[in-house]
């Protein structure tokens, strides 16, 4: 493994916190680049012009972070291109400073309440991907609810669970005799309303499966590239269908 895989798979480690979907995935990142000293740089783009600036922070500060832990490096640049507020938080980043301090007085909100909001947003878009996952393999709704971790490993050993596990971990401890279902206060849920319970949560996975799709969209119509043939077709017939000047101002 090379040192630019190396970087590579660590960058694959961040999640956009809006879509829980890797920054590599996603097609942010546009280059990665390592000197023989060890130094890296890194760069990324997103879908559009003004995607939120918090955001763009966070998975900043995340990539310079995961390529920070490889033993080898020495220093890491990640640079966001053609975005408002770029020159902005590549600066916050290259300084190691807090979105607070980058900010000023136009800092919007404590930074990690936001990341935990769209963690516990992950963890109930996954659990829902798990759930109807079990359903499909014919295993009854109500059943579900009473499986501990232990059980829940034994029932199936698909990556979903693991990637559901991952997330749950955030609302409570992942003991192998806990409740492996939850609510977003760690707390079991019964039984007869295990199904109802679902059913809200998929309002969630709805909201984040069409953000995806748009921001997916966006990205390839305002850099005029091919669409990914291994996704479900996304918005981006919908956003070329706008006159061009539209489109480019993305």
């Amino acid at each position: 493994m090379t040192r630019e895989t190396d970087v590579w798979a660590q960058l694959g480690t961040v999640n956009d916190p809006e879509l829980d979907e890797s920054v590599t995935e996603l097609r942010f990142v546009t280059e990665v680049a390592v000197s023989d000293a060890g130094a890296v740089r890194v760069s990324f783009r997103l879908p559009t012009y003004w995607c939120a600036a918090n955001f763009a922070f966070l998975m900043a500060e995340d990539m310079r972070l995961a390529v920070a832990a490889l033993p080898w490096v020495t220093d890491v640049q990640v640079t966001l291109g053609e975005h408002m507020y770029a020159d902005t938080i590549n600066s916050g980043i290259a300084e190691k400073q807090s979105f607070q301090t980058t900010f000023g007085d136009a800092s919007d909100g404590d930074l990690e309440e936001v990341r935990r909001t769209f963690l516990v947003k992950a963890f109930q878009r996954r659990q829902v991907a798990l759930v109807e996952h079990l359903q499909a393999a014919g295993h009854e709704m109500e059943a579900l609810a009473s499986l501990s971790i232990a059980a829940l490993r034994r029932l199936s050993d698909t990556g979903l669970v693991e990637r559901y596990l991952d997330r749950r971990r955030i609302v409570a401890v992942n003991a192998d005799d806990a409740p492996a279902f939850v609510d977003d206060n760690g707390c079991a849920i019964e039984a007869d309303s295990f199904r109802s319970h679902i059913r809200a949560l998929r309002r969630v996975a709805v909201n984040v499966e069409f953000n995806g799709a748009l921001c997916r969209g966006l990205l390839a119509a305002r850099f005029d590239e091919a669409e990914d043939k291994t996704r479900e077709p996304t918005l981006r017939d919908f956003i070329h269908a706008l006159p061009a000047e539209k489109r480019h101002s993305l």
